[in-house]
């Protein structure tokens, strides 16, 4: 460089070249070069003073050529000429080439980035007599410069402090870089984990997956996996969701990134959920849900025509009964003993599920009815053994309904349903055993929920209807007694026997309203039949035990008989020895319907637990003998001689006495020799509707008279 210096400089010497190249080197300093260039004479204190400025100083610092000859402090405003003299001043004490950056405003307000190299010029005694400053634009390469360092300080933001760990790794699987979250999941630090390679953390059941999934990104494509699980530092399996993206520069991919997510928390959360969902929160049982998946699942598996199995419901009698009196805490704990009992059968063949309240259910794989009956007497004697609660022992009985696959379902809901069918038919016959589902359970109906839902429309539709059934005195001929009996006439099943609803009727409550239904209608055909000129008949209504004992029964009876207009007499009620179980209640409510002029009737007398002490205390004025002993009078000694006590009973204390359920002349024969002369039966008529009794029965009356 030297060297080409004093070249230059011989070269400038020549006197006819010399003045020539000093002239275009000036102009090309003062006009061409785009950078600022000023020359700075300095001066005692330090000063330093303007030379030379170049076009380009000029016009970009906005100083004119007054400017020569003066000072920084002269020329510039105060900050910019502050920060420019400590500059320059740093140079004379570096005495060597000094480079520094700054930034200054043009008009508009827009800011301006320079970057100036200050180069000292020695006179010959070794002292910085000028400074020579070029200063350059970069305001634009600052500009791209400070969106590469935002952009990267965004980048290390996120990653930095993403909850989920970041790898940068390379094509091979080496890490190259981690972050913190990386470092919290592995156990690992940054420094552990840097060049060592990504695979070592993978289980060995997940790495071919994992290596696959690496493979794919490295051909572009960002990618996730939901089930891979990595080792952490302390030996524990981590389930983690992975994310991959590739790292493309300049078109080409140099290393990927790998996101974990630690699902770890969650996936303990949703086996938790999972098992909440499929099981009973206070036994632990399976529940109703895991029970249709279990049904489902063995129905249409592959072997599902070959295998039957049993599905068995239990309930819990008198449960209710026990929860109400002992409180729902001890009831909920009874269950759970309940539930430990059923859980000794349970294995790779047999679940036991709560469905709900005391229903449980024992689903019983590759079984048939033999194996089934054996299962269900072993549940039986489970439950010999009494449960003890707060020292207090108490003994729990199960009724149990069984439907046996395919027989008596090819589905879930049909199973459930027709398992829940011979349960209700066992709880209907007196609870305390079990039943397998037989075909003709159903035969009527689908279901009894159908049933009650249609019941409980019936009033509303006008379905239900009045029938009346003669009480003939075989001693006059006449009819003046009636009988009269519900029936049902279901739009959309037809005529449904009293034996189907009634009992449903009694279960739900529902028999309170249709027994209001019943007398007040009773009482609106009686003032029909008076409007007509029928005045001295009788119709007895049958009174449900649940009915007798509710507080507004006389009430209500005393209501429709003023509601009506009719006699008293004229309505007489039928109640059975059932109801007269309590007698502190039974009594003064028959003494009530008594005092109103009201007939009562013991119906279906001798088949409830008859006692000589009920028709001594209670007001009676009818016994009706049960068809039941008169269905054989004539071939059973026995039946011939309970009803001949009957009737011979019935007459010693004053009371008129009915035959129920008579077919045939021998029937009537042997009853009005046995002085029993009011006979009720299809051998006199079946129950008719009001018209046809008018027509068949009253009208005969009146011609009589």
């Amino acid at each position: 460089m030297e060297y080409l210096n004093r070249l230059l400089a011989n070269e400038l010497e020549l006197e006819n070249t010399s003045n020539l190249i000093q002239k275009i080197m000036f102009d090309i300093i003062f006009q061409h070069v785009q950078d600022m260039v000023f020359v700075m004479k300095v001066e005692k204190g330090p000063k330093f003073r303007y030379l030379f400025v170049n076009e380009s100083g000029m016009q970009k610092a906005k100083l004119s050529i007054d400017a020569l000859g003066k000072t920084l402090q002269e020329v510039l405003p105060m900050e910019i000429a502050q920060s420019l003299q400590k500059n320059y001043e740093k140079l004379l004490r570096k005495k060597e080439i000094f480079l520094f950056e700054d930034q200054f405003f043009v008009d508009g307000g827009r800011k301006i980035y320079g970057e100036t190299i200050l180069t000292p010029v020695y006179n010959d005694e070794k002292s910085i007599s000028y400074i020579v400053a070029i200063t350059r634009d970069i305001t634009q390469w600052s500009i791209e410069k400070n969106k590469i360092i935002e952009s990267e300080q965004k980048y290390r933001s996120i990653v930095n402090n993403n909850l989920d760990a970041i790898f940068r790794i390379s094509p091979e699987g080496k890490i190259l870089e981690a972050n913190p979250a990386a470092t919290l999941l592995t156990g690992y630090s940054e420094k552990q984990m840097t060049n060592r390679n990504i695979y070592d953390w993978i289980i060995d059941q997940d790495l071919e997956k994992f290596k696959t999934l690496l493979e794919k990104t490295c051909f572009g494509y960002a990618l996730e996996s939901l089930d891979c699980k990595i080792m952490h530092r302390k030996g524990a399996q981590l389930i983690v969701h992975i994310k991959t993206v590739p790292i493309v520069v300049h078109e080409e991919i140099s290393g990927l990134y790998v996101i974990l997510k630690d699902l770890s928390d969650q996936a303990k959360n949703m086996e938790m959920i999972k098992f909440m969902a499929f099981h009973d929160q206070l036994t632990g049982l399976l529940n109703r849900r895991a029970l249709h998946e279990h049904l489902n699942e063995h129905i249409f598996s592959p072997s599902s025509k070959t295998n039957e199995f049993a599905l068995i419901t239990i309930d819990l009698d008198r449960f209710k009964y026990l929860n109400d009196t002992l409180g729902h805490l001890a009831g909920d704990q009874i269950l759970k003993r309940v539930a430990e009992r059923l859980l000794r059968f349970q294995n790779e063949r047999c679940y036991v599920y709560r469905v709900g309240g005391d229903e449980f259910n024992i689903l019983l794989l590759h079984s048939g009815r033999k194996k089934a009956d054996i299962i269900v007497r072993k549940v039986f004697s489970a439950f010999s053994q009494s449960f003890y609660l707060n020292s207090q022992e108490y003994f729990i009985s199960p009724s149990i309904g069984i439907s046996m696959y395919p027989n008596d379902g090819k589905d879930a809901e049909m199973l459930i349903k027709n398992a829940d069918e011979a349960l209700y038919r066992v709880k209907e016959r007196g609870k305390a055993h079990y039943q397998f589902y037989r075909t003709e359970m159903n035969s009527v109906f689908t279901n009894v929920v159908t049933l009650e839902t249609h019941l409980r429309k019936a009033i509303d539709k006008s379905e239900l209807s009045l029938y009346y059934q003669p009480q003939v005195n075989t001693a006059t001929g006449e009819v003046k007694n009636f009988e009269a009996l519900l029936r049902w006439k279901d739009r959309e099943f037809g005529d449904i026997s009293p034996s189907n609803f009634i009992p449903l009727a009694e279960d739900t409550g529902l028999i309170i309203s249709i027994g209001y239904w019943v007398i007040e209608n009773a009482c609106r055909q009686i003032k029909t039949w008076n409007a007509l000129g029928y005045n001295d008949i009788h119709v007895a209504i049958n009174i449900s035990p649940k009915q007798f004992q509710h507080p507004n029964l006389v009430q209500f009876i005393q209501s429709m008989i003023k509601k009506y207009t009719i006699q008293a007499s004229s309505l007489g009620i039928e109640i059975t020895e059932s109801a007269m179980n309590d007698t502190k209640e039974t009594i003064p409510i028959l003494r009530k319907v008594k005092e109103l002029g009201i007939s009562i009737s013991v119906d279906d007398f001798g088949t409830g637990y008859s006692s000589l002490n009920y028709i001594k205390r209670f007001p009676i004025d009818i016994l009706k003998i049960d068809q039941s002993f008169i269905r054989d009078i004539l071939v059973d000694e026995k039946d011939a001689a309970i009803t001949s006590t009957i009737i011979h009973l019935g007459k010693s204390l004053g009371l008129e006495v009915v035959a129920e359920g008579v077919e045939n002349l021998k029937q009537v024969e042997f009853l009005s020799k046995a002085q029993c002369y009011k006979i009720q039966g299809f051998y006199y008529s079946k129950p008719l509707p009001a018209d046809e009794i008018e027509q068949q029965f009253l009208a005969k009356n009146m011609l009589k008279q």
